[in-house]
Parts: structure tokens; C-alpha cells; sequence
């Protein structure tokens, strides 16, 4: 059986994902989304713009014939030609470890460059290190992991270990040297341990993250089996340490979660007083099927205002573009029963500085009106575009005061029977659709990207009314909240004791 370095990648990142992808049925995967092929074509344009800058000899063999690939590659590291792309590398794993003599599986490594550097190995006196590209900007666990795995097989290869490996990464300062010394022990540990998963027959026990599970293929799949099992990781508050907190416990239900008291676990890792009482209470709330009232104060600022006038804002954004190219504004005059969305849309990326003129022109003939917002993205944003084009403190600093964040206001003061605080799951239990029910914020990346290389409008125009329901979306929680909290005081009576104390 083969393993290569992205089923340790993914390893770290999910235990069940790649032993699904060895060992699943793969005709019940999904199809992967827009998202995901951008991302596959975005890394593949990174590469190959990286590897541009070579000269290099790539390895030529029948596609899936490692051995011949792995014989192709020696060849080119017996010439000693400088660099090799995609080069194929095989060793058994038990020339890493101590295996067990009918443990048989054969790693494979196809580091995306492997670069000559003086030395000594069985190939002359000079040696490989690997390199990998990656398109992150951080040089995180699991790339010098992966990179880690290149450098052993290759160590068997040549007969030497090399001195270091690289990342490539897509940041200001991309190469960065990856430390064997720390990383070779870790990729030893992770790779048994991994080994071991396939071995048994029951698949790595499911969590839902839904940050990092939303591109995968077995998504569906996973995401339906713990829906079934009520699984405590679709219960928002509920992260990998805190579950395996809960587990040490022999929490492992929704039902005995809600019947415990907080203070047996405020003092536990990835806990405290406020986070073990909220989630318990969520526990109960989904149970129940019913909101409840959190007994902690409210952010700073009324939600409430007097202002007949209320503003609600969102943001489109190109992140690999450092852009923000749609700022959306619904304007609602209470006193006149009337309600307007004004979209500003940056068709091209220069025109970023127009629309943020636009934007400030039209908050600013509502001097006193809050700007209701989900999340903090808005806030921030408002700031970078401030920096960017030195708009003067007297016109920002005032703005920033008038801005409401919904998000924060409701997740400090209740309990939703919901998997997830993201405006869509808020909104949608409210009864509010999308009138694209396919559109999200994902894909707006891609449907932008698309609008800006084939000028196809019908794809702003549905990127517009995405916005504009974002907005709406916000307008009907903050409502909601607004009347719930108005309707249902907080009393400390009506929620039980052996919570909070």
C-alpha cells in the first residue's frame, strides 16, 4: 500500500479523511466545488510560476508507474543535474522504523523540486534537499511535516540525510527552511500513528470543523452520519481540545453536557467560567429547541437606537487581491417606511478607491444613523481602506463609533438551538432565504474572478443581490434580537442554578 506525503498532510488536519481516501467507497464523494477547483488551479499557477524561474529536468515515465518514475529520477540524480521536478521517490517503511515483518507499505515522495547542493552521497559528492511549494503564507505544522516525509525517503535514496529542507511559500519573504532536527521526530510519530489508523477496522471517529471540512469530499458523507449521532462537534463552542476534554469526562452527548454543571469544567483546558456555563446552556438551547438568555452582560453600545434612520452594511472581497470590491448598504428610514440598498461595486480593482468615496458620501448624509454589521470584517476593513487612502481621522473615527456589530451583541446574550453563529445558519432559523440559494460568500470569489476574465455581468449582478440579502439577513436578526431581548428580561432565577455555580 502506497502513502505519500498528502495523506500525512491531511492527517493533521482530519485522522478520518485520508483513511476514507485509501480506504472509502469514493463514488460517495462529493464533486468538488468552484472553490475548491479555484484553489487546485490557484496553487497550480503558484507553482508554476515558481518553477519558471529554474531550469529544471523533470523525470519521464508511464503516468502511475512509480517504480519507473522512482528509476527515471535516480537517473537524472546519478547526471547530478541541478534541479528535478516532480521527482519520484520510494522507500519501505520499514527503512524508517522498526515495522513489523507483514507491516508492508511502501512511502512515496514527489517533492516538487529536489535542488543539487555540494556534499557527499552514493550518487558523488553531492547531495538533494526537497523542496515544497505551498500556497499558504505560513509555514505550518503540516507543510514542514509533509516536507519533513520528502527528506526521509530521500534520505534512503541517496544514503545521506539532506542538511535541510525548504518551503516555498506565498508570502514577502517565501523560502523558509524547514528544521529536521524538530520536524523528523514528529513526521516519525505521525506517520506510525497513521499506519496504525489503517490497520484497525473502524474509521477515525468523525468532527464536523466546518473551517476545515467544507472543501472535502466526504463532507456529506461525514456531516450526515453526525447529524444522526447528535455529535457534540456541531455544537458551536464545541473544538477539537474542548471534545477531547469532554471525552475525558465521558461527556459525549447533548444530554449529558446540558445535565452538567459548569463548574466541573470551567477549570479544564480550553475552558473558563464563561465558556463552560455558555456551553452548557447551548447545550440545553439546542435540546430544547428554544433560545436562551446568557447570564453575562451585553457588549458595550445599545443595539436599540433612536435614529430614524438605520444603516446595514457588508462587504464582498478578492482576498488573493487584497480587495474589497463591493460595499453594500441598505439604508431603512423608519420614519418614512421606506428602504433603499445602494451597491458599490468595484468592477475593476483600481476602482477600489471609488467606491470607498461612494461609500463614506453616503454614510455621511446619515451623520447620526448606526451602521448595523455581522462581524467584525466590516470594522476593520473600514480601517484598512482609511490607512489606504488617507482619509482624514475627522471623517473615520466618527464612523467607527456608530458601528454595531450583531454578531458580538448576540453571541454575549443568547443561546440558539442552531450548529453554527454564521450569518446564514442565524438567519435562515429565522425563516430569511437567499433569493440565489447556491450563492455564499465563497462563491463570490470565484463568480468575481470569472466576472473580471470573461466580463460576464449576469455574474455581478448575482454577486450584488447576494450582498444586498446579506444586509436584509442582518437587518432581520438584529430585529429579532431586538425583540427577544425586549420580550424576555434577563432573570437569573429562571435559569438553573447548578450552571452557573
Amino acid at each position: 500500500m502506497l502513502i505519500n506525503a498528502e495523506h500525512l498532510l491531511q492527517y493533521q488536519r482530519c485522522k478520518r479523511r485520508p483513511v476514507l481516501d485509501i480506504h472509502g467507497d469514493k463514488s460517495r464523494r462529493d464533486a468538488p466545488s468552484e472553490l475548491l477547483l479555484k484553489l487546485q488551479q490557484d496553487k497550480n499557477a503558484y507553482h508554476q510560476s515558481i518553477v519558471a524561474q529554474y531550469t529544471y529536468h523533470q523525470p519521464n515515465y508511464p503516468k502511475g508507474n512509480w517504480e519507473a518514475g522512482q528509476a527515471a529520477t535516480v537517473e537524472l540524480m546519478q547526471r547530478g543535474v541541478e534541479y528535478i521536478y516532480k521527482g519520484v521517490l520510494l522507500a519501505k517503511y520499514s527503512q524508517l522504523v522498526d515495522a513489523e515483518p507483514d507491516v508492508n507499505y511502501t512511502l512515496l515522495s514527489c517533492p516538487d523540486l529536489l535542488v543539487k547542493q555540494p556534499g557527499e552521497s552514493c550518487f558523488g559528492d553531492w547531495v538533494y534537499q526537497p523542496v515544497n511549494i505551498e500556497l499558504g503564507k505560513r509555514p505550518k505544522q503540516e507543510y514542514q511535516v509533509a516536507t519533513a516525509f520528502h527528506a526521509q525517503v530521500l534520505t534512503t535514496v541517496q544514503g545521506v540525510a539532506p542538511q535541510t529542507a525548504w518551503l516555498i511559500l506565498r508570502s514577502k519573504n517565501p523560502n523558509y527552511a524547514v528544521d529536521l532536527s524538530k520536524w523528523t521526530l514528529q513526521m516519525q510519530a505521525i506517520l506510525q500513528e497513521f499506519i496504525e489508523s489503517l490497520q484497525v477496522t473502524t474509521v477515525p471517529e468523525i468532527f464536523i470543523s466546518r473551517q476545515k471540512c467544507n472543501l472535502c469530499l466526504w463532507y456529506s458523507q461525514c456531516y450526515a452520519i453526525a447529524q444522526s449521532q447528535q455529535h457534540l462537534s456541531l455544537l458551536p463552542g464545541v473544538t477539537p481540545i474542548r471534545y477531547s476534554q469532554l471525552q475525558s469526562l465521558s461527556i459525549t452527548t447533548l444530554e449529558s453536557l446540558a445535565n452538567t454543571s459548569s463548574s466541573i469544567l470551567e477549570n479544564l483546558t480550553g475552558f473558563d467560567a464563561q465558556v463552560a456555563a455558555k456551553l452548557v446552556l447551548q447545550a440545553q438551547s439546542v435540546l430544547a429547541k428554544t433560545p436562551i438568555i446568557l447570564p453575562f452582560p451585553p457588549p458595550n453600545g445599545n443595539l436599540t437606537s433612536n435614529s430614524p434612520v438605520e444603516l446595514y452594511f457588508d462587504i464582498e472581497a478578492q482576498p488573493d487581491l487584497n480587495l474589497d470590491y463591493l460595499l453594500g448598504v441598505l439604508v431603512v428610514n423608519k420614519q418614512t417606511n421606506t428602504e433603499e440598498f445602494y451597491s458599490f461595486l468595484a468592477e475593476k480593482p483600481e476602482e477600489e478607491e471609488l467606491i470607498w468615496q461612494q461609500f463614506l458620501d453616503l454614510v455621511w448624509q446619515y451623520p447620526e444613523a448606526p451602521i448595523y454589521h455581522f462581524c467584525v470584517y466590516e470594522l476593520d476593513t473600514v480601517k484598512r481602506l482609511a490607512k489606504l487612502y488617507r482619509t482624514p481621522h475627522t471623517l473615520v473615527q466618527p464612523l467607527l463609533n456608530r458601528f454595531i456589530d450583531i454578531y458580538e451583541y448576540l453571541t454575549q446574550t443568547v443561546a440558539l438551538p442552531i450548529e453554527s453563529y454564521a450569518l446564514k445558519a442565524i438567519a435562515r432559523w429565522l425563516g430569511f432565504e437567499w433569493r440565489d440559494q447556491e450563492a455564499s460568500g465563497a462563491k463570490c470569489i470565484y463568480w468575481y474572478e470569472q466576472w473580471l476574465e470573461t466580463g460576464d455581468r449576469s455574474l455581478i449582478e448575482i454577486i450584488s443581490r447576494y450582498n444586498e440579502d446579506d444586509c436584509r439577513a442582518t437587518r432581520q436578526v438584529k430585529d429579532w434580537l431586538e425583540k427577544f431581548l425586549a420580550s424576555a428580561p434577563l432573570d437569573l432565577s429562571a435559569i438553573r442554578r447548578d450552571i452557573l455555580l
